[in-house]
């Protein structure tokens, strides 16, 4: 096949702050106090037209579920972050029919139409030749694909079989995009007539080929330079994403919706995505001067909820957490009970994790608890394995043992048994020791195995970050 097979709420509400210490970097026109390019007079966005782009994933191993669809996401990026918007996004199965269909609606409403999948040289790899009869351009073997293509089996020592070289075959006046990382080549075609246009406007369709490896290179360095030369914006796209811990969605949208509420009468748009634990907040414009919205936009939000503001775009909560701890010269340990590693897990997986992180103990069973953390055995027998004095002393076992400036510990009962009246299911205690003091929280995360263990370390890591946010040394 022309595809490849390996393609790749939030805590309990706390009131806002009134003040954020890290500063804005604004434009210099943005930092003058200019508004120019903005609407500011009438308080109307003065939008340009935009590009309209869809994107159209083919393959049934998508829609049997089988395969993970990571092309939507990757080429959305990259058109975004270049300052274009994929208006729609459709995935079908390898059959004529399906993909015909598909291309004639996209081809009604967009001005550039993104085919993945379907170029190869097996018998339901049909992008090709479907689109080729539906925009009526017969195919043609290219000879200097066939070249390459036998370049490539002969730089491998291999016998090209009969049916690669269908990969040859190119639409009539159509441009063939070279595959440095496989042997399909992307394809290129204006429509032009564009019979199937309400208003007849031309429209250009690019086919890639499927799998990762070689559809992103191709991209990266052929089309989206290409798109950048031919289709190049009207006006600026700017989106920027901050990234918050400690706040439903529905409560961030309460604390920044009436502040924000001039800015988007001007042009700026406001999305929320939620995840266990985490609210991302998208601010975007599509107008000119779009960098000075969303500047003044991430202002008022910093204003509002910085404190539970932890990174922008793709950082992570333990990436901001290890950042700090290498800026203050600081280092954690952890002592893990119900999480069974994932706490250390998380941050070991921030490059440069070693600086900061010392080690830890799962120590599941309260043996272990009591040889590697010297947790006395009394207090099992008094308190509990799941009890604030034991997160209290798994924490100071841990950072005696370790000689970290700080130490995380977290013990509580994962489910679906093992409840109590006192201590239902989803009951966590966290703990977090210093040179000068040691803090506990008791928490309630009533979810499934796996999503109590991440909350249970979100919450750690945040109680960590603000306490060096607050200038809590060791």
């Amino acid at each position: 096949m022309g595809r490849s097979c390996d393609r790749d709420s939030a805590g309990a509400q706390q009131p806002p702050p009134t003040s954020y210490p890290p500063p804005v970097h604004h434009p210099a026109e943005c930092r003058s106090g200019a508004r120019r390019g903005l609407a500011w007079a009438t308080g109307a966005a003065e939008t340009a037209p935009r590009l309209n782009i869809e994107i159209l994933n083919t393959g049934s191993e998508l829609m049997l579920g089988r395969v993970l669809n990571t092309h939507q996401q990757w080429l959305c990026r990259q058109f975004a972050d270049a300052g274009y918007v994929v208006d729609r996004q459709v995935a079908v199965a390898d059959t004529a029919q399906d993909i015909q269909q598909a291309v004639r609606e996209a081809l009604s409403r967009a001005d550039l139409i993104v085919v993945t999948g379907g170029l190869g040289p097996t018998s339901d790899d049909l992008t090709r030749d479907a689109i080729a009869e539906l925009v009526g351009r017969p195919l043609r073997e290219d000879p200097a694909i066939v070249a390459q293509l036998n370049a490539w089996y002969a730089a491998r020592k291999r016998t090209p079989a009969a049916a690669v070289l269908v990969q040859a075959q190119v639409p009539e006046g159509a441009t063939a995009l070279p595959n440095a990382h496989g042997t399909a080549p992307g394809l290129l075609i204006e429509v032009q007539p564009n019979p199937h246009s309400p208003t007849g406007k031309a429209a250009w369709l690019v086919m890639l080929p499927g799998p990762p490896r070689e559809l992103r290179p191709m991209f990266a360095e052929q089309v989206l330079p290409w798109v950048q030369r031919t289709l190049p914006l009207a006006a600026p796209f700017v989106c920027r994403t901050l990234r918050s811990t400690g706040v439903p969605e529905s409560t961030m949208q309460e604390h920044i919706a009436g502040p924000l509420a001039d800015l988007v009468s001007r042009g700026l748009e406001i999305g929320y995505c939620a995840r266990p634990g985490e609210v991302d907040v998208r601010l975007s414009a599509r107008t000119t001067g779009a960098e000075c919205l969303v500047a003044e936009a991430e202002a008022v939000v910093r204003q509002t909820v910085g404190r539970h503001l932890y990174g922008e775009e793709g950082e992570t909560l333990e990436a901001a957490v290890v950042r700090l701890l290498g800026q203050r010269r600081l280092t954690v340990a952890v002592a893990e009970s119900c999480t069974g590693g994932r706490l250390a897990s998380r941050i070991t997986d921030v490059p440069g994790a070693s600086a900061v992180f010392l080690g830890g103990c799962i120590t599941y069973s309260n043996d272990l608890k009591q040889r590697l953390l010297g947790v006395p055995a009394e207090a099992l027998s008094q308190h509990g394995a799941v009890s604030e004095p034991m997160a209290r002393l798994m924490a100071e076992g841990a950072r005696t043992r370790t000689g970290a400036d700080f130490a995380l510990a977290v013990t509580g009962i994962a489910g679906p048994s093992g409840g109590t009246p006192e201590k239902p299911v989803g009951t966590v205690f966290i703990a977090l020791a210093s040179a000068s003091d040691t803090a506990v929280k008791r928490m309630l995360n009533a979810f499934d195995r796996e999503t109590f263990k991440h909350m249970t370390c979100e919450q750690a890591l945040e109680m960590l970050r603000q306490r060096l946010l607050a200038g809590g040394g060791s």
